[in-house]
């Protein structure tokens, strides 16, 4: 046998063996559809939708040109006994798929893919999103509102949990910590997030929290105020015969996008000082950290500190600003991606459950990309790859089984 035809052949095995990974995963997935007339199969559907959101397909229509076009190489590998699927049927399917359902297979297949790729979750940011154009005023529709857990460590979505507004992140954290494995992990979420049941939940789970403080706790906000302000009064006064806190500080400077930024961050464990701390479930420590910033080119200051409260008790200042550094990623590695390459932002999609299986398929395309370690450009990029190189693509389908 040549080398060329030993190489294609492997290729297409990758290529059989990752297709069939993907339909394998969707098993377990319900179909909605009435079983007569039935043209498409399920797995089908989801899994040339999955390669072509890959290959930089953000909407339906899009999908069906991409099938279209890769009609003859998609048959040789999935079963299409009707052609590719048009624009409606992408539209019909992902408006009747159980969400539920669907986010339980990504969220299987992205726990798996930690296990697979070596990759511990020893920190897991919870936050939410809102898909601005999915509001419909007409028919009263929200804008949905999607609460997502992304772990640091691999750069990975875990999990994601719709809300139909933003002030529903309460209710829909818990749900989401829940099915999440938070063993040996440090859950941060922003102030929202800071509430005695979500606390316990963790806790519960196995993990640890690092929640950000503010008006939406006033006793707890002014106790930690009160706490640093009092170390750094050079009178002495006592709580219970306890002394004045000892503090642990740490500070780091950082020059970037014109601006000079110099963070302190200091960590108190004496909790004496804290009248409200035993409301709060195995809470061990508070974090102050200070933020000032030097424009370069104006010369302007600007000065903001925040408060932290924590339940590692081995937790130091130094872990604690690498951790409240790390929960932003999820802003910058998350958030700004599906906005920037996917134009998750600008999707319409609002007719049933269309929008939120949307968002899932659009996380399972950013982790299969996310786990691709030899990638030297952007998302947005590595899509357009994907899109004019199948070997690329194939590349970043077979890359969790290699």
């Amino acid at each position: 046998m040549s080398q060329v035809t030993r190489a294609q052949k492997i290729e297409n095995e990758n290529e059989q063996n990752a297709l069939e990974f993907f339909e394998t995963m969707l098993e377990s997935l319900p179909d909605p559809r009435r079983r007569q007339g039935l043209r498409y199969p399920l797995r089908s559907v989801v899994v040339i939708a999955l390669m072509s959101m890959v290959c930089g397909c953000d909407n339906a229509e899009a999908m069906g040109v991409w099938g279209e076009l890769n009609e003859e190489w998609l048959r040789g590998h999935v079963e299409l006994p009707h052609g590719a699927p048009s624009q409606d049927v992408y539209l019909s399917v992902f408006a009747a798929l159980d969400p539920l359902a669907f986010s339980k297979v990504f969220r299987a297949w992205s726990q798996w893919l930690m296990v697979h790729l070596g990759n511990d979750a020893s920190h897991i940011a919870i936050d939410g999103k809102t898909s601005r154009r999915t509001r419909d005023l007409s028919n009263e529709i929200p804008a949905l509102h999607t609460v997502s857990a992304w772990t640091s460590d691999a750069g990975l979505v875990l999990a994601q949990c719709k809300t139909d507004v933003k002030s529903n992140e309460i209710t829909a954290i818990p749900e989401l910590l829940r099915v999440l494995d938070l063993s040996k992990a440090t859950i941060t979420i922003d102030a929202m997030g800071c509430q005695r049941d979500i606390a316990q939940t963790i806790i519960e789970g196995g993990g640890d929290y690092l929640l950000a403080v503010k008006e939406n706790q006033p006793t707890l906000h002014r106790d930690s105020i009160e706490t640093f302000s009092e170390a750094n009064d050079d009178r002495f006064r006592t709580v219970d015969e306890e002394p004045r806190p000892s503090l642990e500080e740490v500070t780091s400077t950082e020059k970037g996008h014109g601006r000079i930024e110099t963070r302190t961050i200091r960590l108190c464990q004496n909790l004496a000082w804290v009248p409200s701390a035993d409301r709060w479930d195995s809470l061990s420590c508070i974090v102050e950290v200070k933020r000032e910033r030097l424009e370069i080119v104006s010369g302007k200051t600007s000065c903001e500190t925040a408060y932290y409260i924590g339940s590692d008790p081995n937790m130091t200042a130094e872990r604690a600003a690498q951790i409240i550094r790390r929960h932003w990623g999820i802003e910058n590695s998350l958030h700004w991606v599906l906005d920037m390459a996917f134009r998750e932002d600008e999707a319409r999609h609002r007719a049933k459950n269309t929008a939120q299986n949307l968002t899932t398929l659009r996380h399972f395309a950013l982790n299969v990309i996310k786990q691709d370690k030899t990638r030297k450009v952007g998302i947005g990029i590595a899509r357009q790859r994907a899109g004019w190189d199948k070997s690329y693509l194939i590349q970043l389908l077979t890359g969790a089984l290699s």
